[in-house]
């Protein structure tokens, strides 16, 4: 039969115990502030500039298809402030077009097991921290993430169609993909 021991601590060892978890329970609190930062949401949207295929990309740890596609949304002080950022990762498929081999019709409609986990094998994932430029008031509309040669992605905050004369990215469709990158 097993024994049982209970414990017993002094009552001053017990009430330090207590003081240290008040102390660390209002040290948390003090990071908190209780001042609210007006906040709206813009969508999000990847703009492809580049002969790779964008799977997927992430902004803040929020997922929205790649390469063209839109999703929402992302959560923006109303009124831009120095120091914002975002956290960018995203996935390219490095040769899109490629001719992956297929399974016989026996076996069903799809590609080759071996074939397509050698072509996935070849993707590539990157991270950038990359800042938020500053918008006009109190208008952000839509967060456009570009991605550009070399694997460098920027970002716009813009009301403005992809397309319009002053919307801040000028000929983005015509990025050639240099023979080296710089460093």
């Amino acid at each position: 039969m097993s024994e049982i021991r209970i414990l017993l601590l002094p009552r001053c060892a017990i009430a330090a115990k207590v003081r240290f978890l008040l102390v660390l329970f209002c040290a948390t609190l003090v990071g908190c502030s209780s001042a609210t930062e007006e906040r709206g949401a813009a969508n999000i949207r990847a703009v492809n500039h580049t002969k790779g295929a964008i799977n997927w990309m992430k902004v803040n740890g929020y997922g929205v298809h790649g390469g063209g596609g839109r999703g929402c949304c992302i959560g923006l002080p109303l009124t831009w402030r120095p120091g914002l950022v975002a956290e960018i990762e995203w996935e390219v498929d490095p040769d899109p077009f490629a001719k992956v081999k297929r399974r016989p019709v026996e076996e069903g409609v799809g590609f080759d097991k071996d074939a397509a986990a050698e072509h996935v094998a070849k993707y590539k994932r990157f991270k950038a921290i990359v800042p938020i430029p500053e918008w006009p008031g109190k208008e952000s509309c839509e967060f456009n993430v570009h991605f550009l040669t070399c694997n460098r992605v920027k970002v716009i905050t813009a009301c403005l169609a992809l397309h319009h004369p002053d919307y801040p990215i000028k000929d983005g469709d015509s990025l050639e993909e240099p023979n080296t990158c710089p460093k």
